[in-house]
């Protein structure tokens, strides 16, 4: 399996509804972040959590994003970000910056 996504990359995590269990958090969906690593690849937790297998397995990636970027009222540093790992299927591409 190849991954999507190279350390680097700016990614956006998909701001879409999902009713099943999943493993990404409100607070990150529509935002953009950097992929820090390329995890393992595992089985989707939305198919997981009910017993099936989870299958294909998907990459994970570890994603930085800024914490100013997530909260709108953050007054720490500049440079405090947070890490989280999600699924290939929640991230799309952004466009290089120019």
């Amino acid at each position: 399996m190849t991954p999507a996504f190279r350390v680097g990359d700016r990614v956006r995590v998909d701001d879409r509804y999902e009713p099943r269990h999943h493993r990404t958090p409100a607070y990150v969906k529509g935002k953009v972040g950097e992929v820090e690593r390329v995890c393992l690849a595992h089985g989707r937790p939305e198919i997981l959590a009910y017993r099936n297998d989870g299958g294909p397995p998907r990459t994970v990636y570890r994603v930085r994003l800024r914490q100013c970027d997530l909260w709108p009222d953050y007054n720490g540093p500049a440079h405090d970000t947070l890490e989280i790992e999600i699924f290939e299927h929640w991230l799309r591409p952004v466009e290089a910056r120019n």
